[in-house]
C-alpha cells in the first residue's frame, strides 16, 4: 500500500501546538478590510483551534492519524 500524502493545502493552513491541538488562523483578514472596525480586525488577528467536530477531517488531511 502507498504512503498516506500530506493535503498540501492543509499544511500550509494549520500547525500544531505542543500538547498535539491543532491552530488554524481567522477567515475575513484577507481583503475588504476598509467597510471592517478596527476592533473587528484586530480580533480577527488571533489564532485560534481547530474545533473539535473538525479535528477528524483535519487531521485525517495532515495524516496524523484519528
Amino acid at each position: 500500500m502507498p504512503k498516506m500524502k500530506t493535503n498540501s493545502s492543509a499544511k500550509k493552513r494549520f500547525s500544531l501546538t505542543g500538547t498535539g491541538k491543532i491552530k488554524r488562523k481567522n477567515a475575513f483578514k484577507s481583503h475588504i478590510l476598509t467597510k471592517k472596525t478596527t476592533k473587528q480586525k484586530r480580533n480577527l488577528t488571533t489564532t485560534s483551534l481547530v474545533s473539535e467536530a473538525d479535528m477528524g477531517n483535519v487531521k485525517r488531511m495532515l495524516c496524523l492519524g484519528k
